[in-house]
């Protein structure tokens, strides 16, 4: 899929792989990119006049109804907002563990839910999550993450599965760990945003229904389609 002259609406747009992936888009031919943030102005100065910021929390309903409005013209339709914390699914309060999926799964979901008729209306366009490679296997620290990312993951399929036909695609990114505020504290060696924000333009314009954004992904991405159960095991043996 060609990105020239379309129309891209890029959830947490402010930071990290949001704001890395508006710069990349920004250097390709792109018509429009909505830049949404729930502070406008914590979004960086794009200093490109195809960027337009708007204001959304995705798990306020009101907001999610009133930003498709404003971006009825959307082709491609980038969920990238989310949240973790550091939780056990065994012993952190149940509201901790909540807070995760209330952004990762339900706001992402209303996203979706508010621009998918847009698209079949159309007969065209891409969805695409930023899901995350503990959505293929739990990691134990970010038990409330992994689950809501887990919990996207099926969402992103089912509706792919719901949309085919209607020529609206919909495609899972999956990165590994990346040097943003999100994974200040995971211990680990991590690949930069504008890396991740290559390849996941590289990937909607390939069309590929699984974008591995990093090195680490593109391990546990080929692990998890040949040995899952190992991956399981060894990401147990990691923490």
């Amino acid at each position: 899929m060609s990105l020239s002259n379309q129309v891209i609406f890029v959830t947490g747009a402010n930071r990290g792989i949001g704001a890395a992936t508006v710069r990349e888009l920004l250097s390709r031919d792109v018509k429009k990119v909505y830049a949404a943030a729930r502070n406008p102005a914590s979004l960086p100065d794009f200093a490109d006049p195809r960027v337009v910021p708007l204001a959304l929390d995705i798990t306020n309903d009101a907001q999610v109804a009133a930003v498709a409005e404003a971006a009825g013209d959307v082709d491609v339709v980038l969920n990238n907002a989310g949240t973790a914390v550091f939780s056990d699914v065994l012993n952190s309060p149940l509201d901790v563990v909540a807070a995760d999926f209330d952004t990762n799964l339900y706001g992402t979901l209303r996203v979706m839910r508010a621009f998918a008729p847009k698209l079949v209306a159309k007969g065209s366009g891409t969805i695409a999550n930023v899901i995350s490679v503990v959505g293929l296997v739990a990691a134990a620290s970010l038990g409330g993450y992994s689950a809501s990312k887990a919990a996207l993951l099926s969402v992103t399929q089912s509706a792919r599965a719901g949309l085919k036909g209607t020529g609206v695609k919909v495609l899972g990114v999956f990165p590994g760990p990346i040097d943003t505020d999100l994974a200040r504290d995971i211990p680990m060696q991590k690949a930069t945003p504008e890396t991740a924000a290559k390849r996941i333009v590289e990937g909607l314009e390939a069309g590929e229904e699984y974008i591995f954004t990093d090195p680490v992904a593109d391990h546990i991405g080929h692990t998890w389609r040949t040995n899952a159960p190992g991956l399981e095991a060894a990401m147990a043996g990691a923490e």
